[in-house]
């Protein structure tokens, strides 16, 4: 049996959980997330608590049974914390500006990127060397973050590009000298 999926998921006070067919709509301070589930999963509401079944001990139900408990609990959670990911610029005159609600990159290209963020996600530039994306979907957020990371990756030489907080970088010897 899944330990994950076997965990209940407690649902706090001021969320909302609607079940229909296997569609879940989770409302919460923070906004409203709706997804379709797995037709096979079984997932019920009882005394503020949701809990995940699955119908047999099959390889595939299996293996949904704990994704699914995690995309319900991730449901939970954005809809009351949100979720937040943070990206560094590394690098002489790389640097991030907000204008409007989108962020415009200068990361060593002969143009500026700019990048517009979809509703449920905000860009927030605390320096000019920091990104922060929020929003109340995991999935969307991860993506988001990815995305501004792919315009300029680091390179293992020098480190330069844009990395999440503390992600490590591996660095590469630089090209080896002429030997007399």
């Amino acid at each position: 049996m899944s330990r994950i999926g076997r965990k209940p998921i407690t649902v706090p006070s001021g969320v909302e959980v609607t079940l229909d067919n296997t569609a879940i709509t989770v409302k919460g301070p923070k906004g409203t997330l709706t997804r379709e589930l797995h037709k096979e999963m079984k997932v019920s509401v009882e005394n503020n608590e949701i809990t995940v079944t699955r119908p047999s001990d099959h390889k595939t139900h299996r293996s949904l049974h704990g994704t699914t408990r995690s995309v319900v609990n991730n449901m939970v959670l954005g809809v009351t914390e949100g979720f937040s990911k943070s990206l560094e610029l590394v690098g002489v005159g790389y640097r991030a500006s907000k204008s409007g609600d989108k962020i415009v990159l200068n990361v060593g290209y002969s143009h500026p990127v700019e990048i517009t963020p979809e509703p449920g996600i905000e860009f927030e530039v605390p320096s000019n060397t920091k990104i922060i994306v929020r929003g109340i979907n995991k999935e969307r957020v991860g993506a988001y973050a990815a995305e501004i990371r792919s315009v300029r990756e680091p390179e293992p030489y020098k480190g330069k590009g844009i990395k999440y907080e503390g992600e490590r970088i591996i660095r590469k010897e630089g090209k080896a000298g002429k030997k007399k």
